[in-house]
Parts: structure tokens; sequence; C-alpha cells
């Protein structure tokens, strides 16, 4: 059986409607209380979310808590500061051309999405076999403007940003980003997103 938790009860009826097996489900709740009991499950999985939580520490003992013994918690998040290309080229860029947004970075923001603090979180709440490994996503795009039109979308630090420029500074912040990328003759793009994943045993 597969239990999925999240906090929007709007991204739980989405994912109700996409999967519809009987042996999952999806219950409402915070990461930081999961409404389960203890020592019920086999894996417990954070997706690209564990940064996002306000206590990452609190939000893992519950994980732990959820695990019976011998079993296995994990988690991934993007590798903000580096090889998530998307997001590296546009802070980058905006960086650049006004040094004031660096805090909106998340490179900057989640310092935990890096192997060694991951594998400190892990570590000091005593689980055995931490293991940490990055998972590299191809994100290929047709050209700059299939790149660019997702940040034109309003929602996120980097849309959110871009949006709440002028014209004039949205335009400069294109081009930035557009001089910088590796484009192809075929005017594709061919990105990396790296995703850096750890995992540890339950042990008592």
């Amino acid at each position: 059986m597969v239990l999925g938790i999240d906090s929007s009860e709007g991204y739980l009826e989405f994912a109700r409607k996409q999967i519809q097996d009987s042996r999952v489900s999806f219950r409402l709740g915070d990461a930081q209380a999961l409404p389960v009991e203890s020592a019920a499950y086999d894996a417990v999985v954070s997706g690209l979310a564990l940064n996002f939580f306000p206590q990452p520490s609190k939000a893992l003992s519950e994980m732990i808590r959820a695990l019976r013994i011998g079993g296995t918690v994990a988690a991934y998040v993007w590798d903000y500061a580096s090889k998530m290309q998307l997001m590296r080229y546009f802070w980058d860029a905006a960086v650049a051309l006004d040094g004031t947004v660096f805090a909106l970075d998340e490179g900057q923001r989640f310092p935990l999405c890096q192997p060694k603090p991951l594998r400190q979180l892990f570590q000091t709440a005593h689980l055995g076999e931490v293991e940490v490994h990055s998972i590299d996503v191809a994100t290929a795009f047709r050209d700059f403007d299939d790149y660019w039109s997702p940040f034109l979308g309003g929602q996120g630090p980097a849309p959110g940003y871009a949006m709440s420029l002028s014209e004039e500074q949205r335009f400069a912040l294109r081009e930035q980003i557009r001089l910088a990328l590796p484009i192809a003759p075929d005017a594709s793009l061919h990105l990396i997103a790296r995703a850096w994943a750890i995992r540890g045993v339950r042990k008592d």
C-alpha cells in the first residue's frame, strides 16, 4: 500500500484523478506532523520538498517515526546551486544585471540542497547506511522560447521575479540568459536537471 501526503487539497485532488489504484491513497497533512501511525511503513520518501519545510529536521524526525525499524527513509532535492541548469542560467543572469536579487536565488536560499548538509542532516538523526547520489535528468528544449516561456507564468521565485520587471528590464534579462545558454546550431537546448538523492535506514 502507498500513501501520499500533501498540504494542498488541490494537489491531492489532481493526484487522485491521475492515479486510480486501490493500493494507493492520498491524505491531507503536514510533513512536520504526519497523520500516520508510528512504525507503520517500510519506506518513507520526500520528493523535491525537504528544503521547503520550515524545520527539515522535524520533518525528517516524523518520517523516521512513521518507519519500521530496518526501513528506509529517503529524500531528493534539486541541485539549485549547480546542475539544476534551467534555474542556474536564470539566476546567474539576473544577479549579473542586478546584484540585489542574489537573496532570491534558490542556490543561496536552500543550502540544504547539497550533498554535505544533506548527509549531515541524516547522520544527525542517527540513521544508518546513509548514502548520497546524484540523479541527472536530461532536459531538452525545442528552442530558446521553449526554455523561456515557463518564466512568464508568474508563479515561483524566478517567474515571479521575471514578471515583476518592466518590459525593458525583462528583455535585458532574456537576452543575458540567451547569450549564456549553450544553444545548438539547430536552435535546440540540451541542459541537465540534477537532483541529490539521499537514503538512510532506521536502526532503532
